[in-house]
């Protein structure tokens, strides 16, 4: 390209880049609009990339800044740029890749990899050659260049060079590799960085290389292998122990932990070697390397060789981790740890991490899920993960489903992303967790000697990271703590009114970790939960916002397990939370309104009291009426708001019509949002990306306004507490309500949506709206039946188990008219009940749909008897004693007086699952006795005797004491 620059034109873009540099906020303004206004001519583009890599007299930070512009404009507008403009472009990137400056090289690198991420590699056809080339050059500086360019591309387009037809990783790895012994740590640290991003996706490439690619990474400097052979005999140290360069050293234990995860085998013959590595470089004086070797720590212990490989540096291992957990003075600055009193300072808008909604998940036996907010690093996998910046970890105990939200982490540098980012003393005390989980109580005799020292130290720092440490082996360890923990519970209480909020906080989380114990052990309940609830409450209303935030989980937890030992604390607590209302900020808000929906779902209606309302309900309700319709604060209000409905029930009734109409409200406008608008000439534009966060939260208090005005809800509470004066009225409220309302012709949108997590809460609220107001949903199955068919996925776990449950419900209400529909939903249940690691509430809701099925249109079911009975039984054995249970047996005994053979093969399975209920109503009961007599008198005494000696005994004795067989 002859394109040729005008000096005025460049000088006055020369002004401009160097007045931007200004620290007055006006100038940079002017700067910035004039900046713009030049955007809108093509040539400017080539200006930029010209001072880029042309003005080598002109200051570096202008040049960069320059080539920083251009990259932004190629990331929002490179589709639009001419065919010259682009061609200019990559002809003068390939021509600076080597400039003296490394400020330079790095930001031409910036340029290429964003020119690559916007086409592809075929569009640039002569970009990967060149680097390839540029890697042999004599000039050092052309080198560094190309392979800064090179990590750029892998780490950015690491799967189109894999899957690229010309296989070009198949001559790039062989020569990433060759590079890892170069003379130059930078040019080494590049080439380590290249192949890794190839480990995870086992790039055929590098498996061909493997083994090249591990003696290169184990190759040692020939003056440091005599040292080591001479004081230990063995080989025990890598080349990169003992290099100077941070990112060799960083690269080299991240291609382990890789390594560990993707080909293990490989490093087994070299395992001795690798841990004393990782026990040198998890004490490197640069913490980013110490945080790379931890996470082998963490790695290495999913895998069953880790006792045997692991145990022989136990007792060096606990203490460096142990050390690592420990508050650096940089970490106590950026958390303010000497700060006490700080609920006065506002939130930053980038103090509170983005928050993801987990839609409502259905079960037969029980409420609908109740998920708590995480605040757990976003590199942790383990659900009771340790959260070492004092924040509770809640566990989600409920319906696993492998639609996790990515986490957003922003790293970008404040000192709010510091504090919450993984880091050292995180990864070191989740490693310290997991592998406590490995070797129990094993690693006590080490650990104990150095918890005295650190409980009691008079430096809070370590008295600090010695709570911590006592809270991360809580689950691990919890046999071999026992005899210990009256005292150090007793210690932890005392050490939530310690001076220092830092010091508070840990211990709140540290007590969450041993609230079952204290819970569900009568003797140490009522020595401490009273105790622990009163100091927790304390906590809660503290002055450290970090504290409140440690605190609110903390009682979270205590909540979800003493469950109805709190109802009579209940007007204590109220009040504590509702205070807590004026005293937070707005992120502690969302953990406040976590605590209060899981205190609802943990004591249900007994928080149905005038008292107990009048108290909670106000703040809500000024909340709610306060937040506009577009504010994501909704989203955690409308969550509680969920729990608290469904707990009230007719106690909600004078909140429920206006929260009604503006959950309608809410799904009716984000549908329209992300309806594709149509143009003057009648072609339709996509919208942007719609936030349906809001719709989804809105479906899910729908689903617990029905769940709990529903005729079944109401039922029982006539029956328990004689409200017989108001059922006519409750029941035609929510039924009115959806009469008005277009709810229905919503929800048909919305269980077609292509996002997961709303088709997963629109089945849920079709199943509550199925047992609350059928008459309305009637006329409406034709549409949802074929839908609720296509959706029994079981790799998207929640959505496939609402749309089960949803059937379930359906198929009682409509009895054989669901016929048509049972072939393909059966064969798709059959296959969901017999498939291997089938999370456990999946298998229990599919088991209680066949029987449902079973019931209802018993002769087609019953000829598949013998396909799904043993996993049948086995699913719902376990569970207690309630309607919909009684409902699926009812099936199945329809189903196996009419197919006895299908049954023949595993009866012992189904005389197990009969003797699982403790009192089963007076019909099913009937039905059992009737079916175990039948089966004995056709068996005959002889066989019969000889089948039942296969019991266990207490089976045995149940059958006989129960049914007389």
């Amino acid at each position: 390209m002859n394109w040729q620059h005008q000096p005025d034109g460049l000088q006055q873009i020369l002004t401009l880049l160097r007045q931007s540099q200004s620290p007055d906020t006006q100038v940079q303004r002017q700067v910035q609009a004039r900046l713009e206004e030049l955007n809108r001519y093509p040539d400017f583009n080539n200006y930029l990339v010209y001072i880029l890599t042309k003005l080598t007299q002109e200051e570096e930070a202008t040049r960069s800044l320059a080539g920083l512009i251009l990259k932004n404009n190629a990331r929002t507008q490179y589709d639009r740029f001419p065919d010259d403009v682009k061609t200019y472009i990559k002809q003068e990137c390939l021509q600076a890749i080597g400039d003296r400056s490394a400020l330079i090289r790095a930001t031409v690198g910036i340029l290429i990899t964003t020119v690559v991420t916007k086409g592809s590699l075929q569009q640039w056809p002569t970009l990967l050659e060149h680097l390839y080339l540029c890697l042999d050059s004599p000039d050092i500086n052309m080198c560094e260049g190309a392979f800064g360019a090179l990590q750029k591309i892998c780490e950015d387009s690491a799967d189109q060079l894999d899957s690229d037809m010309s296989q070009p990783l198949n001559v790039l790895i062989p020569k990433f590799i060759q590079f890892f012994l170069h003379s130059q740590p930078k040019i080494r640290s590049h080439a380590i960085a290249c192949v890794n991003e190839f480990i995870t996706p086992r790039a055929q490439a590098l498996m061909n290389n493997i083994e090249k690619f591990l003696e290169n990474l184990f190759q040692l400097g020939n003056s440091f292998i005599t040292e080591i052979e001479h004081k230990n005999h063995s080989l025990l140290l890598f080349f990169s122990a003992n290099d100077t360069d941070v990112d060799v050293r960083k690269h080299v234990c991240r291609a382990l932990v890789m390594l560990v995860e993707v080909r293990i085998d490989y490093l087994i013959p070299h395992m001795q070697q690798i841990i004393e590595y990782m026990l040198l470089t998890s004490q490197d004086q640069d913490d980013t390397v110490a945080l790379e070797a931890c996470e082998f720590w963490l790695m290495i212990a999913e895998h069953p060789i880790c006792r045997d490989v692991i145990q022989p540096y136990l007792d060096k291992l606990l203490p460096v981790l142990v050390k690592n957990m420990k508050y650096s003075e940089l970490d106590i600055v950026i958390l303010r740890g000497d700060v006490d009193e700080d609920e006065h300072i506002p939130d930053r808008v980038e103090d509170i991490r983005p928050r993801f909604h987990r839609a409502r998940t259905r079960q037969h036996y029980g409420s609908g899920d109740h998920t708590t907010l995480s605040l757990s690093s976003p590199n942790s996998t383990n659900p009771n993960s340790t959260d070492t910046n004092n924040n509770n970890t809640e566990q989600n105990n409920h319906v696993e489903d492998e639609e996790e939200d990515d986490d957003d982490d922003d790293t970008s540098g404040t000192n709010a992303d510091q504090a919450t980012e993984w880091n050292l003393r995180k990864c070191s005390a989740a490693a310290l967790d997991v592998l406590s989980n490995v070797f129990r109580e094993s690693i006590l005799p080490t650990l104990l000697p150095l918890l005295r020292e650190m409980l009691f130290h008079p430096n809070w720092e370590i008295k600090e990271s010695g709570i911590l440490v006592l809270g991360a082996i809580a689950e691990g360890c919890s046999y071999g703590l026992t005899p210990h923990l009256p005292d150090l519970i007793q210690y932890l209480i005392t050490c939530l009114n310690d001076k220092k909020p830092l010091v508070r906080s840990i211990t709140c989380w540290t007590l969450s970790r041993y609230s079952s114990w204290i819970v569900h052990n009568d003797v140490q309940q009522q020595k401490f939960l009273i105790p622990l609830m009163s100091e927790l409450l304390k906590r809660i209303l503290d002055a450290n916002k970090k504290v409140q935030e440690a605190a609110c989980s903390a009682f979270a937890t205590l909540e979800e397990e003493a469950c109805i030992q709190m109802v009579p604390y209940l007007k204590q607590i109220l009040e504590t939370l509702v205070h807590a209302f004026r005293k937070y900020q707005a992120k502690n808000l969302l953990i406040l309104y976590d605590a209060i929906g899981t205190l609802a779902d943990s004591v249900g209606n007994h928080l149905n009291r005038p008292e107990y309302i009048q108290i909670l309900m106000p703040p809500l309700i000024e909340r709610w009426n306060a937040l506009t319709n577009d504010d994501k604060d909704l989203f955690p209000l409308l969550e509680c708001l969920s729990s608290i409905a469904t707990a009230l029930q007719q106690g909600f009734l004078p909140y429920f019509e206006p929260v009604f109409v503006r959950c309608i409200l809410l799904v009716q406008q984000t549908i329209e949002a992300s309806t594709p608008a149509t143009t003057a000439q009648g072609t339709s534009q996509g919208p942007e990306q719609t936030d349906k966060d809001f719709m989804i939260v809105a479906l899910d208090l729908l689903s617990g306004l029905a769940e709990g005005l529903s005729e079944k809800a109401i039922i029982a509470l006539i029956q328990e507490q004689l409200f017989t004066s108001i059922f006519s009225f409750l029941g035609s409220n929510i039924d009115q309500l959806v009469e008005q309302s277009n709810l229905l012709t919503l929800l048909e949108r919305c269980v077609q949506d292509p996002m997961a997590e709303v088709r997963q809460s629109s089945f849920a609220l079709l199943g509550d709206l199925t047992k609350a107001c059928f008459r309305h949903v009637r006329p409406h199955l034709p549409f949802f039946l074929p839908i609720l068919s296509q959706n029994l996925d079981p790799h998207h776990v929640s959505v496939c188990n609402n749309a089960i449950w949803a059937i379930g419900e359906i198929s009682l209400e409509i009895g054989q008219e669901i016929q048509p529909y049972v072939p393909h939903i059966l064969d798709q249940l059959i296959m969901i009940i017999n498939r291997s690691n089938t999370p456990k509430t999946l298998l229990e809701n599919t088991a209680i749909t066949i029987g449902r099925l079973g019931l209802v249109c018993s002769q087609s079911v019953a000829a598949e008897l013998q396909r799904f009975i043993r996993p049948w039984c086995i699913a719902l054995r376990n569970i207690r004693d309630n309607d919909e249970k009684d409902s699926a047996f009812r099936g199945i005994c329809n189903m196996i007086v009419l197919n006895p053979l299908g049954v023949a093969n595993e009866f012992i399975y189904v005389c197990d699952a009969i003797a699982s209920w403790e009192k089963p109503p007076y019909e099913l009961h009937q039905k059992f006795r009737q079916i175990l007599l039948t089966f004995k008198q056709e068996f005959g005494q002889d066989q019969w005797q000889q089948f039942t000696d296969r019991f266990p005994i207490a089976l045995k004795q149940r059958l006989q004491t129960q049914y007389g067989v």
